[in-house]
């Protein structure tokens, strides 16, 4: 059997949980979720669990944050004064805002609290610090060229 290998794109269904059993993500009732290994499109200990695996596979893997999406930073979290943004926007804490990265991307701010002067907002990844469980099955390999 062919094992999955960088470059090749691969179709997985997973389901993600915590540590206490909740899920926080699956594929269930959804299309497979399509990638290419190595090329960083999913969390590090993701691809490198799928990597090695045949079609058909079935494994469990547990994720410390520095695998996943990392710890927490507290400097990721700012207060900004509430006239920087929209007049219009509305911010209620658990609100998710898109900001202009330095970069050119994209990055998205959750807002923590927000009052008639500031408004607190929170740029690292709602899974950082988290350590994760995921349950994958590789359903398909398109062998790199």
């Amino acid at each position: 059997m062919t094992a999955a290998r960088a470059g090749d794109v691969v179709r997985v269904h997973y389901t993600g949980t915590f540590d206490d059993g909740r899920t926080f993500d699956s594929s269930a009732g959804r299309e497979p979720l399509e990638f290419t290994l190595g090329e960083g499109e999913v969390v590090s200990g993701f691809d490198a669990a799928v990597t090695g695996m045949s079609v058909g596979e079935k494994k469990t893997v547990k994720l410390n944050p520095e695998q996943a999406y990392g710890h927490r930073r507290e400097d990721q979290v700012m207060t900004v004064a509430r006239n920087m943004l929209p007049a219009e926007l509305k911010p209620k804490p658990g609100m998710q805002l898109q900001a202009n990265a330095p970069n050119g991307g994209q990055i998205v701010l959750i807002v923590v609290e927000a009052n008639d002067d500031s408004v607190t907002l929170d740029g690292n990844h709602p899974l950082a610090g988290k350590r994760l469980t995921f349950e994958i099955e590789l359903i398909g390999i398109a062998e790199a060229a």
